[in-house]
């Protein structure tokens, strides 16, 4: 099993992954409509929202959250 270097998702069936392509190492989730993995900063946008809204958390706290979470992750190891 496939996991998406950008979030961390089991890819397990072919619509997980971008545009149906399963030689991307990345989720739909982590691309854009044209299918290429999008920029760390519209990630670290889009999970601190998603802890925002889901865990009800202080922005801050959320965005510092999410940056730790996604800098353990392959895709954005160098980033930023």
């Amino acid at each position: 099993m496939k996991m998406c270097i950008a979030c961390g998702m089991p890819m397990t069936r072919i619509a997980d992954y971008p545009l149906y392509d399963i030689s991307k190492n990345y989720c739909k989730h982590c691309a854009n409509s044209d299918g290429n993995l999008v920029s760390f900063q519209e990630k670290l946008s889009a999970l601190t929202a998603h802890y925002v809204q889901t865990y009800k958390m202080d922005k801050n706290f959320a965005e510092k959250t999410a940056y730790i979470v996604l800098k353990k992750l392959p895709a954005w190891r160098r980033s930023r």
